[in-house]
């Protein structure tokens, strides 16, 4: 029986371990070092083991990855990074969707050392927008540009905040902070966090406001596109209280001095917001997503677009974003099982994208789970 191991039971790792567990063959134990999301995850499936472990602690991760045929990770993203190198460390396969502020691909060379096939940021986004910025980019000849644009968000748009935390609040918080890096006319860029901020339209959305994030990560490195821009989408006027915030000094991690104790402005403020970007059980999320390329398609001037809207499953009450974040992982994983993904190393997803049956293999088994990809391609007026 295959024994599959999964690094954190927050929502999103929740998801990929019912997934997973959803296998007769298979043998499913879900690490945590809270109960309560041990308990919660068990009761949706019996047959899921659970397990308490500090997966802060990169001795535990390599001895939990050395018991097991395949690992998956959905850790906060301060712990990504020594996860990832601790399961290279046992050879042990490994799917990663952690936002770790490290480049992953440093460990490239010991992971081709030690045989281990790891692909890392193989969420959402990053995620499937790495892989399919990896196929525009493969299918046009030259590809120009490059533009992904992606939001988690509530159905209901309670003031002031109108957004609520699909994934880690901390993980959120740091979006807003982390410099952006953006590919123009060919040179990397820097922009500031929540910077640029444009009006998008979406039928089912209405419109939103994004602006710029960190999320092209590998991208800049992977892909020769000499334009390349990924923004996070929220609903107007979000941005600009994360802003004032953020200016004011709310956000900051330098401790300063408050009636004789040094307190850190970000861990109060966070610890105030988070309660109100919490979701209630069953409170409706959505899931929005463009990935839009432009360059010559056969010689002609093609536009390939990608568009995702998603909405919580009522019937499992999976929120959106966990389920759009932790499909393609499992789905990947499956893929490396099988053989289709093989080749030892650190892999970004859009390094994948060569084999055109990675992105078939994914977009059929996303859809199988009721996350559909809507695809188009046409040509780019000269007027």
């Amino acid at each position: 029986m295959k024994q599959t191991a999964i690094l954190g039971g927050g929502m999103v790792g929740c998801v990929m371990a019912l997934d997973m567990a959803s296998e007769t063959d298979r043998r499913v134990v879900l690490f945590d070092l809270d109960p309560g999301k041990l308990d919660f995850a068990q009761e949706q499936n019996s047959n899921l083991q659970v397990a308490q472990a500090d997966l802060s602690c990169p001795d535990t991760v390599r001895r939990i990855a050395s018991e097991a045929d395949l690992v998956l990770g959905a850790l906060p993203s301060r712990f990504g990074h020594a996860a990832l190198k601790a399961v290279i460390e046992t050879g042990t396969p490994y799917c990663d969707i952690s936002f770790m502020p490290e480049d992953a691909w440093l460990l490239d060379e010991m992971a081709r050392q030690s045989g281990t096939v790891a692909v890392v940021d193989c969420g959402v986004a990053p995620g499937m927008s790495n892989l399919l910025a990896g196929v525009a980019a493969n299918r046009l000849s030259p590809c120009h540009s490059i533009v992904i644009r992606v939001g988690g968000l509530p159905i209901a748009r309670d003031l002031p905040w109108q957004y609520k935390a699909g994934f880690s609040p901390y993980d959120v918080i740091e979006e807003y902070l982390r410099p952006a890096r953006i590919v123009e006319q060919g040179e990397l860029v820097v922009r500031a966090a929540l910077s640029e901020p444009v009006f998008v339209d979406f039928p089912e959305t209405g419109t939103l406001e994004a602006f710029n994030t960190d999320g092209l990560r590998s991208l800049t490195e992977t892909l020769e596109v000499p334009n390349m821009l990924e923004q996070t989408m929220r609903y107007p006027g979000h941005r600009d209280l994360i802003w004032a915030m953020r200016e004011t000094g709310l956000l900051s991690d330098e401790p300063i001095e408050v009636n004789g104790c040094q307190v850190s402005p970000r861990d109060v403020t966070c610890r105030q917001l988070f309660a109100k970007w919490t979701y209630a059980p069953g409170e409706a999320d959505l899931t929005v997503m463009r990935v839009e390329a432009e360059g010559d398609l056969n010689g002609v001037p093609t536009r390939l677009r990608w568009d995702l809207y998603d909405e919580l499953d009522p019937s499992t009450n999976w929120t959106s974003m966990a389920r759009t974040t932790a499909f393609p992982a499992t789905i990947m994983a499956r893929m490396i099982e099988s053989g289709l993904v093989n080749t030892p190393g650190v892999h970004p997803p859009e390094m994948l994208a060569g084999d055109e049956r990675v992105l078939d293999t994914m977009l059929q088994a996303l859809a199988a789970r009721g996350v559909v990809y809507r695809a188009l391609a046409e040509p780019i007026s000269s007027d």
